[in-house]
Protein backbone atom coordinates (compact mmCIF):
# COMPACT_ATOMS: atom_id res chain seq x y z
CA UNK A 1 0.00 0.00 0.00
CA UNK A 2 2.46 2.57 -1.13
CA UNK A 3 -0.05 5.09 -2.89
CA UNK A 4 -1.05 7.99 -0.44
CA UNK A 5 -4.53 7.20 1.36
CA UNK A 6 -7.38 9.94 0.77
CA UNK A 7 -8.95 10.29 4.56
CA UNK A 8 -12.61 9.89 4.78
CA UNK A 9 -14.84 12.19 6.46
CA UNK A 10 -16.06 10.32 9.80
CA UNK A 11 -18.86 12.73 9.86
CA UNK A 12 -20.12 11.67 6.48
CA UNK A 13 -20.65 15.47 5.50
CA UNK A 14 -20.59 14.52 1.79
CA UNK A 15 -21.49 11.21 0.76
CA UNK A 16 -21.80 11.58 -2.58
CA UNK A 17 -18.73 14.69 -3.23
CA UNK A 18 -16.71 12.27 -1.71
CA UNK A 19 -18.02 9.34 -3.87
CA UNK A 20 -17.36 11.09 -6.88
CA UNK A 21 -13.84 12.70 -6.45
CA UNK A 22 -12.66 8.72 -5.68
CA UNK A 23 -14.35 8.28 -9.09
CA UNK A 24 -11.92 10.44 -10.87
CA UNK A 25 -9.09 8.33 -8.70
CA UNK A 26 -9.56 5.25 -10.19
CA UNK A 27 -11.18 2.49 -10.11
CA UNK A 28 -9.87 1.72 -6.27
CA UNK A 29 -8.58 4.08 -4.10
CA UNK A 30 -6.40 3.43 -1.24
CA UNK A 31 -8.54 5.50 1.71
CA UNK A 32 -7.83 6.06 5.81
CA UNK A 33 -10.67 4.87 7.59
CA UNK A 34 -11.59 7.09 10.57
CA UNK A 35 -9.82 5.78 13.55
CA UNK A 36 -9.19 2.73 11.62
CA UNK A 37 -7.23 0.84 8.66
CA UNK A 38 -6.50 2.44 5.11
CA UNK A 39 -8.65 0.31 2.46
CA UNK A 40 -9.10 0.08 -1.19
CA UNK A 41 -12.42 1.86 -1.86
CA UNK A 42 -14.01 0.38 -5.19
CA UNK A 43 -15.79 2.84 -7.07
CA UNK A 44 -16.33 1.37 -10.36
CA UNK A 45 -19.92 -0.33 -11.26
CA UNK A 46 -18.56 -3.09 -13.55
CA UNK A 47 -15.43 -3.50 -10.75
CA UNK A 48 -17.52 -3.86 -7.86
CA UNK A 49 -19.47 -6.38 -9.16
CA UNK A 50 -16.64 -8.86 -10.02
CA UNK A 51 -14.74 -8.27 -7.17
CA UNK A 52 -18.15 -9.08 -5.51
CA UNK A 53 -18.69 -12.68 -6.61
CA UNK A 54 -14.62 -13.23 -6.50
CA UNK A 55 -13.50 -16.34 -4.43
CA UNK A 56 -10.40 -14.08 -3.74
CA UNK A 57 -12.44 -11.69 -1.72
CA UNK A 58 -13.64 -12.66 1.70
CA UNK A 59 -15.78 -10.80 4.12
CA UNK A 60 -14.03 -13.10 7.83
CA UNK A 61 -11.68 -11.11 9.42
CA UNK A 62 -10.63 -14.29 11.51
CA UNK A 63 -9.18 -15.97 8.41
CA UNK A 64 -8.04 -13.36 5.70
CA UNK A 65 -7.22 -10.09 8.01
CA UNK A 66 -3.81 -10.05 9.07
CA UNK A 67 -4.45 -6.89 11.44
CA UNK A 68 -7.65 -8.66 12.91
CA UNK A 69 -5.57 -11.67 13.42
CA UNK A 70 -2.69 -9.53 15.26
CA UNK A 71 -5.59 -8.07 17.78
CA UNK A 72 -5.53 -4.23 15.86
CA UNK A 73 -8.80 -2.95 16.06
CA UNK A 74 -11.30 -5.46 18.16
CA UNK A 75 -11.68 -2.28 20.64
CA UNK A 76 -12.79 -0.12 17.87
CA UNK A 77 -16.20 0.59 16.22
CA UNK A 78 -15.08 -1.47 13.39
CA UNK A 79 -15.81 -4.65 15.92
CA UNK A 80 -19.44 -4.73 15.10
CA UNK A 81 -19.00 -4.81 11.69
CA UNK A 82 -16.46 -7.44 10.77
CA UNK A 83 -15.93 -9.19 14.60
CA UNK A 84 -18.95 -10.48 14.90
CA UNK A 85 -19.76 -14.19 13.95
CA UNK A 86 -23.07 -14.45 11.51
CA UNK A 87 -23.71 -15.01 7.62
CA UNK A 88 -22.81 -11.16 7.13
CA UNK A 89 -18.69 -12.02 7.76
CA UNK A 90 -18.58 -15.43 6.75
CA UNK A 91 -16.49 -17.10 4.25
CA UNK A 92 -17.45 -20.38 1.83
CA UNK A 93 -18.88 -23.15 3.18
CA UNK A 94 -19.72 -21.16 6.99
CA UNK A 95 -21.71 -18.62 4.90
CA UNK A 96 -23.15 -21.70 2.83
CA UNK A 97 -24.39 -22.92 6.21
CA UNK A 98 -25.49 -19.95 8.03
CA UNK A 99 -27.41 -18.59 4.94
CA UNK A 100 -29.63 -22.24 3.92
CA UNK A 101 -30.39 -21.72 7.91
CA UNK A 102 -31.52 -18.50 7.59
CA UNK A 103 -33.12 -18.22 4.00
CA UNK A 104 -36.11 -20.11 5.08
CA UNK A 105 -36.78 -17.14 7.63
CA UNK A 106 -37.17 -14.83 3.90
CA UNK A 107 -38.52 -17.06 1.58
CA UNK A 108 -41.12 -15.20 -0.99
CA UNK A 109 -44.01 -16.57 1.15
CA UNK A 110 -42.88 -15.25 4.35
CA UNK A 111 -42.55 -11.92 2.87
CA UNK A 112 -45.99 -11.67 1.46
CA UNK A 113 -47.09 -12.84 4.45
CA UNK A 114 -46.07 -9.74 6.29
CA UNK A 115 -48.27 -7.48 3.55
CA UNK A 116 -51.50 -7.15 5.89
CA UNK A 117 -48.63 -5.99 8.51
CA UNK A 118 -46.98 -3.37 6.52
CA UNK A 119 -50.16 -2.06 5.20
CA UNK A 120 -52.06 -1.88 8.44
CA UNK A 121 -48.95 -0.61 10.52
CA UNK A 122 -48.32 2.02 7.18
CA UNK A 123 -52.47 2.91 8.12
CA UNK A 124 -51.84 3.75 11.33
CA UNK A 125 -48.85 5.84 11.03
CA UNK A 126 -50.78 8.07 8.49
CA UNK A 127 -53.64 8.31 10.49
CA UNK A 128 -51.75 9.83 13.52
CA UNK A 129 -49.81 12.14 11.11
CA UNK A 130 -53.28 13.33 9.90
CA UNK A 131 -53.61 14.52 13.26
CA UNK A 132 -51.09 17.41 12.64
CA UNK A 133 -52.52 20.71 12.90
CA UNK A 134 -52.22 22.51 9.27
CA UNK A 135 -49.39 24.02 8.64
CA UNK A 136 -47.28 22.83 11.34
CA UNK A 137 -44.01 20.92 10.87
CA UNK A 138 -43.24 17.70 11.16
CA UNK A 139 -40.45 15.19 11.04
CA UNK A 140 -41.36 12.66 8.33
CA UNK A 141 -38.63 10.15 9.47
CA UNK A 142 -39.45 10.37 13.06
CA UNK A 143 -42.96 9.98 12.35
CA UNK A 144 -42.66 7.48 9.65
CA UNK A 145 -39.90 6.47 7.67
CA UNK A 146 -38.36 5.65 10.56
CA UNK A 147 -40.97 4.16 13.02
CA UNK A 148 -42.59 1.81 9.98
CA UNK A 149 -39.56 -0.94 9.22
CA UNK A 150 -39.26 -1.02 13.11
CA UNK A 151 -42.57 -1.89 13.90
CA UNK A 152 -42.39 -4.33 10.87
CA UNK A 153 -38.59 -5.82 12.11
CA UNK A 154 -40.11 -6.01 15.50
CA UNK A 155 -43.09 -8.12 14.34
CA UNK A 156 -41.40 -10.12 12.30
CA UNK A 157 -38.73 -10.89 14.97
CA UNK A 158 -41.81 -11.34 17.56
CA UNK A 159 -41.18 -8.31 20.18
CA UNK A 160 -44.27 -7.52 21.90
CA UNK A 161 -44.75 -3.60 21.92
CA UNK A 162 -43.06 -1.34 24.75
CA UNK A 163 -40.09 0.15 25.46
CA UNK A 164 -37.89 -2.71 24.27
CA UNK A 165 -38.81 -1.85 20.41
CA UNK A 166 -37.13 1.75 20.92
CA UNK A 167 -34.56 0.68 22.44
CA UNK A 168 -33.72 -1.28 19.92
CA UNK A 169 -34.52 1.37 17.19
CA UNK A 170 -31.67 3.44 19.33
CA UNK A 171 -29.65 1.11 19.30
CA UNK A 172 -29.42 0.12 15.95
CA UNK A 173 -28.98 3.75 14.38
CA UNK A 174 -25.65 3.76 17.44
CA UNK A 175 -24.53 0.68 15.36
CA UNK A 176 -24.83 1.97 12.19
CA UNK A 177 -23.45 5.77 12.39
CA UNK A 178 -21.36 6.04 15.59
CA UNK A 179 -17.74 5.94 14.65
CA UNK A 180 -16.73 6.58 18.86
CA UNK A 181 -15.57 3.23 20.20
CA UNK A 182 -16.92 3.58 23.70
CA UNK A 183 -20.38 4.17 21.79
CA UNK A 184 -20.82 1.76 19.68
CA UNK A 185 -18.85 -0.90 22.16
CA UNK A 186 -21.72 -0.05 24.74
CA UNK A 187 -24.41 0.06 21.90
CA UNK A 188 -23.06 -3.63 20.66
CA UNK A 189 -23.15 -5.06 24.30
CA UNK A 190 -26.25 -3.89 24.98
CA UNK A 191 -28.29 -5.04 21.38
CA UNK A 192 -26.42 -8.57 22.12
CA UNK A 193 -28.02 -8.45 25.69
CA UNK A 194 -31.67 -8.07 24.89
CA UNK A 195 -31.53 -10.19 21.69
CA UNK A 196 -30.04 -13.00 24.10
CA UNK A 197 -33.59 -12.15 26.32
CA UNK A 198 -35.55 -12.08 22.93
CA UNK A 199 -33.79 -15.79 22.27
CA UNK A 200 -34.61 -17.05 25.93
CA UNK A 201 -38.09 -15.97 25.48
CA UNK A 202 -39.07 -17.59 22.03
CA UNK A 203 -37.34 -21.08 23.19
CA UNK A 204 -39.90 -20.73 25.82
CA UNK A 205 -42.48 -19.74 23.93
CA UNK A 206 -41.72 -20.27 20.60
CA UNK A 207 -44.30 -18.51 18.10
CA UNK A 208 -44.45 -18.21 14.16
CA UNK A 209 -41.55 -15.52 14.17
CA UNK A 210 -38.27 -15.26 12.84
CA UNK A 211 -36.58 -15.52 15.92
CA UNK A 212 -38.30 -18.64 16.53
CA UNK A 213 -37.33 -19.98 13.01
CA UNK A 214 -33.80 -19.42 14.22
CA UNK A 215 -33.43 -20.47 17.77
CA UNK A 216 -35.66 -24.08 16.28
CA UNK A 217 -32.48 -23.75 13.15
CA UNK A 218 -29.95 -24.18 15.92
CA UNK A 219 -31.32 -25.84 18.42
CA UNK A 220 -32.72 -28.97 16.35
CA UNK A 221 -30.32 -28.79 13.26
CA UNK A 222 -27.35 -30.68 15.04
CA UNK A 223 -26.54 -27.24 16.73
CA UNK A 224 -24.98 -26.42 13.20
CA UNK A 225 -25.26 -23.20 14.27
CA UNK A 226 -23.83 -21.53 17.52
CA UNK A 227 -25.55 -19.76 20.40
CA UNK A 228 -23.12 -16.68 19.60
CA UNK A 229 -24.15 -16.78 15.51
CA UNK A 230 -27.57 -16.75 16.24
CA UNK A 231 -27.54 -13.63 18.55
CA UNK A 232 -25.07 -12.34 15.47
CA UNK A 233 -27.08 -13.27 12.72
CA UNK A 234 -30.16 -11.50 14.86
CA UNK A 235 -28.56 -8.60 15.08
CA UNK A 236 -27.54 -8.42 11.55
CA UNK A 237 -31.46 -8.98 10.30
CA UNK A 238 -32.25 -5.95 13.14
CA UNK A 239 -29.51 -3.83 11.56
CA UNK A 240 -29.95 -4.11 8.08
CA UNK A 241 -33.53 -4.90 7.93
CA UNK A 242 -34.26 -1.77 9.64
CA UNK A 243 -31.95 0.96 9.10
CA UNK A 244 -31.70 0.69 5.39
CA UNK A 245 -34.90 0.47 4.86
CA UNK A 246 -35.55 3.56 7.07
CA UNK A 247 -33.12 5.34 4.52
CA UNK A 248 -34.69 3.65 1.39
CA UNK A 249 -38.41 5.43 1.92
CA UNK A 250 -36.73 8.80 3.65
CA UNK A 251 -34.35 9.05 0.38
CA UNK A 252 -37.38 8.15 -1.95
CA UNK A 253 -39.30 10.92 -0.59
CA UNK A 254 -36.61 13.23 -0.91
CA UNK A 255 -35.85 12.60 -4.33
CA UNK A 256 -39.44 13.49 -5.47
CA UNK A 257 -40.05 16.89 -3.56
CA UNK A 258 -36.55 17.97 -4.75
CA UNK A 259 -37.37 16.67 -8.26
CA UNK A 260 -40.94 17.73 -8.85
CA UNK A 261 -41.45 16.73 -12.49
CA UNK A 262 -40.26 13.10 -11.48
CA UNK A 263 -43.03 13.08 -9.29
CA UNK A 264 -45.13 14.62 -11.55
CA UNK A 265 -44.39 11.89 -13.74
CA UNK A 266 -45.36 8.93 -10.78
CA UNK A 267 -48.93 10.59 -10.40
CA UNK A 268 -49.34 10.53 -14.08
CA UNK A 269 -48.70 7.20 -14.23
CA UNK A 270 -45.58 7.27 -16.55
CA UNK A 271 -43.37 6.17 -13.78
CA UNK A 272 -44.24 3.07 -11.66
CA UNK A 273 -43.06 3.13 -7.72
CA UNK A 274 -40.98 0.18 -8.42
CA UNK A 275 -38.92 2.56 -11.20
CA UNK A 276 -38.86 4.91 -8.14
CA UNK A 277 -37.25 2.43 -5.16
CA UNK A 278 -34.86 1.37 -8.03
CA UNK A 279 -33.12 4.47 -9.18
CA UNK A 280 -33.51 6.05 -4.97
CA UNK A 281 -31.44 2.98 -4.48
CA UNK A 282 -29.09 3.78 -7.36
CA UNK A 283 -28.84 7.51 -6.92
CA UNK A 284 -29.04 7.46 -2.99
CA UNK A 285 -28.31 3.56 -1.73
CA UNK A 286 -29.01 3.27 1.90
CA UNK A 287 -25.67 2.30 2.63
CA UNK A 288 -22.81 4.42 1.08
CA UNK A 289 -19.52 2.03 2.21
CA UNK A 290 -19.83 -0.61 4.04
CA UNK A 291 -17.02 -2.23 5.83
CA UNK A 292 -15.21 -4.77 4.90
CA UNK A 293 -13.59 -7.20 2.41
CA UNK A 294 -10.39 -8.63 2.76
CA UNK A 295 -7.98 -9.82 -0.52
CA UNK A 296 -7.76 -13.66 -0.08
CA UNK A 297 -4.73 -13.69 -2.80
CA UNK A 298 -3.12 -11.06 -4.42
CA UNK A 299 -5.85 -9.17 -6.60
CA UNK A 300 -4.40 -6.94 -9.85
CA UNK A 301 -6.93 -4.30 -10.71
CA UNK A 302 -6.97 -3.75 -14.79
CA UNK A 303 -6.26 -0.08 -15.50
CA UNK A 304 -5.21 0.33 -11.34
CA UNK A 305 -3.08 -1.05 -8.63
CA UNK A 306 -2.59 -4.51 -7.21
CA UNK A 307 -4.79 -5.23 -4.22
CA UNK A 308 -2.29 -7.14 -1.95
CA UNK A 309 -3.33 -10.37 0.10
CA UNK A 310 -4.81 -9.31 3.35
CA UNK A 311 -5.53 -5.99 2.26
CA UNK A 312 -8.85 -4.44 3.32
CA UNK A 313 -11.51 -3.14 0.64
CA UNK A 314 -14.42 -0.92 0.93
CA UNK A 315 -17.30 -1.39 -1.24
CA UNK A 316 -18.45 2.25 -2.25
CA UNK A 317 -21.99 1.69 -2.99
CA UNK A 318 -22.38 5.88 -3.24
CA UNK A 319 -19.78 6.13 -5.61
CA UNK A 320 -20.41 2.72 -8.15
CA UNK A 321 -24.14 3.98 -7.83
CA UNK A 322 -22.95 7.49 -9.90
CA UNK A 323 -20.79 5.97 -11.97
CA UNK A 324 -20.73 7.12 -15.55
CA UNK A 325 -19.04 4.06 -17.00
CA UNK A 326 -22.47 2.22 -16.08
CA UNK A 327 -25.16 4.71 -16.12
CA UNK A 328 -23.83 7.35 -18.97
CA UNK A 329 -23.51 11.26 -18.73
CA UNK A 330 -26.89 11.86 -16.41
CA UNK A 331 -25.24 9.38 -13.78
CA UNK A 332 -25.53 12.01 -10.92
CA UNK A 333 -28.93 13.11 -12.50
CA UNK A 334 -32.11 11.20 -10.19
CA UNK A 335 -34.44 9.87 -13.23
CA UNK A 336 -36.95 7.23 -12.53
CA UNK A 337 -37.47 6.44 -16.20
CA UNK A 338 -33.73 5.58 -16.44
CA UNK A 339 -33.36 2.40 -19.39
CA UNK A 340 -30.49 1.16 -17.14
CA UNK A 341 -31.15 0.98 -13.80
CA UNK A 342 -29.05 -1.35 -12.59
CA UNK A 343 -26.88 -1.28 -8.75
CA UNK A 344 -25.53 -2.83 -6.31
CA UNK A 345 -27.53 -1.10 -3.35
CA UNK A 346 -28.11 -4.88 -2.08
CA UNK A 347 -25.50 -6.07 -2.79
CA UNK A 348 -24.68 -8.82 -5.67
CA UNK A 349 -23.50 -12.82 -5.29
CA UNK A 350 -23.58 -15.22 -2.68
CA UNK A 351 -23.77 -11.73 0.12
CA UNK A 352 -26.67 -10.72 -1.94
CA UNK A 353 -29.18 -9.02 0.82
CA UNK A 354 -31.83 -11.65 1.63
CA UNK A 355 -34.28 -8.91 3.16
CA UNK A 356 -34.03 -7.00 -0.17
CA UNK A 357 -37.78 -8.42 -1.27
CA UNK A 358 -39.11 -7.51 2.05
CA UNK A 359 -37.44 -3.50 1.78
CA UNK A 360 -38.81 -3.51 -1.60
CA UNK A 361 -42.36 -4.26 0.13
CA UNK A 362 -42.41 -1.62 2.52
CA UNK A 363 -41.32 1.24 0.63
CA UNK A 364 -43.56 -0.13 -2.31
CA UNK A 365 -46.25 0.68 0.35
CA UNK A 366 -45.25 3.34 2.06
CA UNK A 367 -44.62 5.77 -0.55
CA UNK A 368 -47.75 5.46 -2.69
CA UNK A 369 -49.79 5.39 0.80
CA UNK A 370 -47.83 8.70 2.09
CA UNK A 371 -48.20 10.74 -1.11
CA UNK A 372 -52.16 9.91 -1.73
CA UNK A 373 -52.94 10.93 1.89
CA UNK A 374 -50.61 14.25 1.71
CA UNK A 375 -50.72 15.12 -1.54
CA UNK A 376 -49.48 19.06 -0.54
CA UNK A 377 -46.55 17.66 1.09
CA UNK A 378 -43.47 19.54 0.97
CA UNK A 379 -39.90 20.12 2.76
CA UNK A 380 -40.08 23.05 5.70
CA UNK A 381 -36.68 23.87 5.18
CA UNK A 382 -34.55 24.73 1.97
CA UNK A 383 -32.95 20.96 0.75
CA UNK A 384 -29.40 22.66 1.32
CA UNK A 385 -30.23 22.76 4.87
CA UNK A 386 -30.89 18.70 5.46
CA UNK A 387 -28.43 17.45 7.50
CA UNK A 388 -26.95 13.59 6.47
CA UNK A 389 -27.32 10.71 9.25
CA UNK A 390 -23.87 11.17 10.17
CA UNK A 391 -20.95 8.64 9.27
CA UNK A 392 -19.27 8.18 6.45
CA UNK A 393 -21.56 4.40 6.39
CA UNK A 394 -25.15 5.48 5.51
CA UNK A 395 -26.92 7.03 3.29
CA UNK A 396 -29.48 8.99 4.72
CA UNK A 397 -30.99 12.10 6.21
CA UNK A 398 -30.95 12.80 9.98
CA UNK A 399 -34.32 14.41 10.02
CA UNK A 400 -36.85 15.48 7.30
CA UNK A 401 -38.83 18.54 7.96
CA UNK A 402 -42.35 18.73 6.53
CA UNK A 403 -45.50 20.29 6.31
CA UNK A 404 -47.46 17.47 5.15
CA UNK A 405 -50.62 20.31 4.28
CA UNK A 406 -50.92 23.76 4.08
CA UNK A 407 -51.90 26.18 6.70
Amino acid sequence: MAQRPVTLDPAGADVHGEAARLRDLGPATLVQLPDGPQAWAISRHSLLKELLTDPRVSKDARQHWPAWQRGEYHESWLATWVGVNNMFTAYGSDHRRLRKLIAPAFTARRTDAMLPSVERITATLLDELAETPPGSVVDLREGFTHRLPMQVICELFGIPEGDTRAELARLSEIIMTSMDPEEAGAAFVDVQALLKGLAALKREEPAADLTSVLVAARDEEGHRMSEQELIDTLLLVLVAGHETTVNLIGNAVHALLTHPEQLALVRAGEVSWNDVIEETLRWAPSVANLPLRFAVEDIPIPDGPTIRKGDAILPSFAATGRDPEQHGDTASRYDAQRAQAEHLSFGHGVHRCLGAPLARMEAATALPALFDRFPDMELAIPPSSLEPAGGFIVGGLKSLPMRLTKG
